[in-house]
């Protein structure tokens, strides 16, 4: 069972819906313990305190703020809770927004859940105003002691949740766009349409896996029953810049048209000469 990341209500001008809200996707990756080479042991990590010179467990642990270099501000957690705001326990719609006219930044989806029965026939409202008037909602949530802009949008049958950067957040990078107007040629356009329009299909994420992972799974596998470990994938030639965009797209069409081509085995290559015999 997926666990809960945040448990409270949406509010809706008068209307609330209890909700539980899940995490829709996670990292899925080979993970390594440290290991001391020499003995083959897991070591383990520990913090160290200079001053005291010994180890500290964690119990002692406390937040510090550095408001110079070598001074700190105590926070305690309790202190830290007493400041969270109403959008720890109530997430409140703020603003509709036309879903067309929004292009979020967001780095986590999550799953919306309705937390007790009665929040039901709220919950369906909300959610079929939204997809009847392609609209997203605006809202803030309090989450591990932050308070973060979130927009929720219907989603099949139910409302996600994305998490927002704020826009000081968001980097400004001095490299991004910046480069001199290119005139190309109505052919070069006309040829890198004609190859983006061969690699056009509809989206399958099923087609995509992590091909890394599964090599790096096989390589602990092989290792650890003892048996050779699998060839790598030969290295892919250096890239060097185009030079003439026209050649080279040429090019690329010609490739990706031999490619679909199914190519025929000997003994289909027969069997087509035959039937162009017998008729």
């Amino acid at each position: 069972m997926a666990s809960t990341v945040w448990k409270g209500y949406i509010s809706f001008g008068l209307i609330s819906v209890p909700i539980r809200l899940f995490t829709a996707a996670r990292e899925q990756h080979v993970s390594f313990h440290q290991i001391h080479e020499v003995c083959g042991t897991r070591v383990r990590q520990q913090l160290f305190c200079p001053t005291c010179e010994r180890v500290v467990e964690r119990d002692e642990l406390a937040k510090g703020y550095p408001v110079d270099k070598d001074t700190n501000v105590l926070v305690t957690n309790e202190e830290l809770k007493a400041l969270e705001a109403d959008s720890s326990t109530v997430m409140e719609i703020v603003q509709f927004v036309k879903l067309s006219d929004v292009d979020p930044i967001y780095y986590q989806t999550s799953y919306f859940s309705v937390a007790e029965e009665p929040g039901r026939r709220a919950y369906a409202l909300i959610m079929q105003g939204m997809e009847r008037l392609n609209l997203g909602a605006i809202a803030r949530i309090t989450l591990h002691q932050r308070e973060q802009v979130v927009m929720i949008r219907p989603y099949e049958e139910g409302l996600i949740l994305h998490t927002l950067y704020y826009p000081e957040e968001v980097r400004e990078i001095a490299e991004y766009g910046k480069q001199e107007e290119m005139k190309l040629s109505p052919q070069e356009v006309q040829l890198a349409e004609q190859f983006m329009k061969q690699l056009t299909s509809a989206f399958d994420p099923d087609k995509f896996k992590d091909e890394y992972q599964s090599r790096v799974e096989q390589l602990v596998e092989s290792k650890g029953a003892g048996k050779p470990i699998p060839a790598g994938e030969p290295p892919k030639r250096h890239l060097a810049p185009v030079i003439n965009l026209m050649d080279a797209l040429k090019k690329s069409i010609e490739k990706r048209d031999e490619n679909a081509t199914p190519r025929k085995t000997p003994q289909k290559a027969a069997a087509t000469a035959r039937r162009k015999r017998a008729s």
